[in-house]
């Protein structure tokens, strides 16, 4: 990722259900994390353990709850967060409802913003609504789902925009999901 020496590089990821659907974070995404200046995590984190190994390995963190988050994590991150990153309006949520209406209902929610980051799906997702919102799903990185690969995304924030935004497709997890 190149650029002005003022952009920020991003890592996106949500959905990551560690401790239930994987053990960690694969090694890859780790090492995104490690040389990115911000990374946003879209809810569902399930354990406060990763938020807390976020927090001590990111050089900034931006992150909100999902709907199978509770307890520390509920206190400790927003349903909703706002912040300015290099210029770029972003708003990071869970759960945007069904994909059929997604950005007309975006654009009322969130028009204010120039980026939205959301998950709940499983499903990457990039689009720009008709007023310019771009949404972005990075997939979830522990769990395809119905996908052919579990995923995440990486982008970069500066004067020209968002821009360089790159979905990452990771190896499908050998081990089984980790249940409780």
């Amino acid at each position: 990722m190149s650029g002005s020496r003022d952009d920020l590089r991003l890592v996106l990821m949500a959905d990551t259900h560690v401790p239930k659907r994987a053990k960690d974070l694969p090694e890859e995404l780790w090492g995104a994390v490690d040389a990115a200046d911000v990374v946003v995590h879209a809810g569902d984190w399930v354990d406060v353990a990763l938020l807390d190994a976020l927090e001590g390995r990111a050089a900034r963190l931006v992150g909100v709850f999902g709907n199978n988050d509770d307890g520390p994590l509920r206190r400790r991150l927003p349903e909703v967060a706002r912040v300015t990153l290099a210029g770029v309006d972003l708003a990071v949520v869970h759960e945007t409802g069904d994909a059929k209406g997604r950005e007309r209902r975006c654009d009322d929610l969130y028009g204010d913003v120039d980026v939205l980051v959301f998950g709940h799906s499983h499903i990457p997702w990039d689009t720009t609504t008709p007023a310019g919102l771009r949404l972005l799903n990075p997939g979830s990185p522990t769990d395809r789902r119905r996908q052919p690969h579990c995923t995440y995304m990486t982008a970069v924030a500066g004067e020209a925009g968002l821009h360089s935004v790159v979905l990452h497709r990771l190896p499908v997890p050998r081990q089984e999901p980790v249940t409780r």
